[in-house]
């Protein structure tokens, strides 16, 4: 027999312990002997991905010879408390349709596959999906609380910022480094001005938007061919720069639930009317003039027009490209973006009906490729700047962007379209260039959005086929192995260390 366990931080009666001792127990009342155990600890029951536990197991039980019989699990919530009780279903029916039985040791009934157990297991799946839909009610009310009493609920501080740890009576204790967490739950956050030279680049960004009069893209310019980078050891973007002159923690303000990912099921941006806000929570290292005069710009490229002449633009963007998409506007740095025609006329589907436009789906993804075509060198270039942070270096084929690291290996990218299916997942489109045989592929899958990579595969040519492609949202562990959420491990493997200081 097989054993899985599981334990998010919910309580302490579900450790993997007491999981395992009450399994044990049940094992041994039945005879049966456990050869093998899955966990997956600190882990939510929400969905398969990062379960490395589960996947695991799943892809364990479809071997011709997996090495046991069935899987014992301490009760059905430690299976999973998946939103959807079809997709509980769905895995243990993987397990069953090989021939291995999930047997839960603490409910009071068998799961033998008899009618009353089929019921009472289906109504166990779906309470356990309700309790998290509870739960996730209560964790928001109280995020939002939080967040009203000027403490910063998630997220990561942001360049020229700092997240500073204070005990229940507001005492400091110190600053918290990146993916640090509060490990006392009456302990608190709050966000602080972070080192001298970030705060001053900072400030220098905004001289420059407001004084010199550059566009953010042109800032992100200046910044790179200095040498400088972002707090995540990244070049500079648009994207990024536009986030510093745009996001009102710079002025002091704590404002949450700009966006939403409720039970993990789909990021859902939210209207303005359900942000909550706390103005003057932190100590503000932009004054609160610089920051509108800065928001009275980037509105006045758009509010400056009326309905007319923005529908006007429009038709120009329609007439020049033969189609029109979010990111076929944004590249115009002299029209409103997308974001302002949605916010104009409530979205652009409504936009594109006032101009008598009807989007057709392929001429959509021909301009999405378009623009992943342009980002794919600027990916490259990021990953020859984080392998040199890291102490490597790379040689770069300018014909087929083929990078050759340390003169050891190669590697290549592959930037990986993202589509959204009709039931709510998503797909990736992955191609390669066969003719490369590079010793690593990169494939950079990208959101939703396909503004920018949502994660990783860091794909080895001895262990990787080409005929199995990580195209969906959770790929089973033989592929989800490679997956990682950004390059930084990867560059770590491609730096080099001097002797001298090895030594």
């Amino acid at each position: 027999m097989a054993q899985y366990v599981r334990m998010s931080t919910e309580h302490q009666k579900y450790s993997t312990e007491n999981q395992a001792a009450a399994i044990s127990e049940y094992a041994s009342l039945h005879g049966m002997r456990i050869v093998k155990t899955y966990e997956d600890a600190g882990k939510s029951g929400l969905n398969l991905k990062g379960r490395r536990g589960l996947q695991a197991l799943l892809h364990d039980v479809q071997k011709p010879m997996p090495g046991f019989q069935a899987v014992l699990v301490y009760d059905v919530s430690r299976w999973g408390r998946f939103p959807d009780p079809d997709e509980a279903a769905a895995y243990a029916h993987t397990c069953k349709s090989h021939g291995i039985q999930v047997i839960y040791c603490a409910e009071p009934f068998n799961n033998d596959g008899s009618i009353s157990s089929t019921v009472l297991v289906g109504l166990k799946r779906s309470m356990a999906a309700e309790y998290v839909r509870e739960l996730g009610v209560k964790v928001f009310h109280g995020a939002c609380n939080i967040v009203r009493h000027g403490f910063r609920q998630g997220g990561t501080p942001g360049f020229g910022l700092r997240r500073q740890l204070i005990d229940e009576q507001l005492n400091v204790k110190g600053l918290l480094s990146r993916g640090e967490r509060k490990s006392i739950q009456t302990d608190r956050v709050i966000l602080v001005p972070g080192p001298p030279e970030e705060v001053a680049l900072v400030h220098r960004i905004y001289q420059m938007f407001l004084e010199d009069g550059m566009p953010e893209r042109v800032i992100a310019t200046v910044l790179n061919r200095e040498g400088l980078v972002s707090d995540m050891g990244t070049p500079w973007t648009r994207g990024t720069i536009h986030q510093i002159l745009t996001n009102e923690k710079y002025i002091g303000n704590n404002v949450y639930n700009r966006t939403s990912f409720k039970l993990k099921v789909q990021h859902v941006r939210n209207p303005p009317e359900q942000w909550v806000r706390r103005e003057g929570a932190f100590e503000a290292i932009v004054s609160v003039t610089l920051f509108m005069q800065v928001q009275a710009i980037i509105a006045a490229r758009s509010h400056h027009l009326d309905d007319g002449q923005m529908l006007g633009m429009l038709r120009q963007t329609l007439e020049r490209h033969g189609a029109l998409s979010g990111i076929l506007i944004d590249e115009d740095d002299d029209a409103p973006s997308s974001s302002a025609y949605r916010s104009r006329f409530g979205s652009l589907l409504r936009a594109y009906s006032l101009i008598g436009y009807t989007p057709r789906r392929d001429y959509a993804y021909l301009e999405i490729n378009r623009a992943l075509r342009r980002r794919h060198p600027e990916l490259i270039d990021e990953m020859a700047f984080g392998i040199q942070q890291s102490g490597g270096w790379t040689v770069r084929n300018e014909t087929t962007d083929l990078l050759t690291v340390n003169g050891e290996f190669t590697t290549s990218l592959v930037i990986a379209r993202c589509k959204p299916t009709p039931a709510g997942t998503y797909r990736w489109r992955i191609r390669f260039d066969a003719s490369l045989h590079p010793d690593i592929t990169v494939v950079a899958r990208m959101d939703p959005s396909n503004q920018r990579a949502h994660d990783y595969y860091v794909l080895p040519a001895i262990d990787f086929s080409a005929e199995t492609l990580p195209t969906l949202e959770d790929n089973g562990f033989t592929l989800d192995a490679y997956r990682t959420d950004s390059l930084d491990s990867f560059y770590q493997l491609a730096g080099r260390m001097p002797l001298s200081e090895a030594a």
